[in-house]
């Protein structure tokens, strides 16, 4: 008896739980991404990556460091309000090839 009491607190726990996080998937502040924005959003973390791992390779003692960072920075935040997958599609080629010429550049 006293094991079927433990397992029916279990599952009242397990249906709170349940419940909170089926309201959190429903919640307005929490977007519902479909396939395709989820993978546009990984291609635009990795471009940032690619950003802050190639600007770290730049010396230190440069100015040019601190520039690149701030400039990749506010194009970022210029643009974090797209929408339109085109548009975040370009915006990512765009930043690729920029971070290609800066790596030829810097002989990185």
């Amino acid at each position: 008896m006293v094991s079927f009491l433990v397992h029916q607190t279990r599952l009242r726990a397990f249906a709170t739980y349940s419940d909170l996080f089926a309201r959190a998937r429903t919640s307005k502040f929490v977007p519902q991404l479909n396939l395709s924005n989820f993978l546009l959003r990984q291609r635009v973390i990795a471009l940032w990556r690619d950003v802050v791992r190639t600007t770290n390779k730049i010396p230190k003692g440069t100015s040019s460091r601190r520039e690149m960072k701030e400039f990749a920075r506010e194009e970022f935040e210029r643009n974090k309000g797209v929408d339109d997958p085109v548009q975040i599609r370009y915006l990512v080629s765009t930043g690729k090839t920029q971070l290609e010429q800066i790596g030829k550049q810097w002989r990185i």
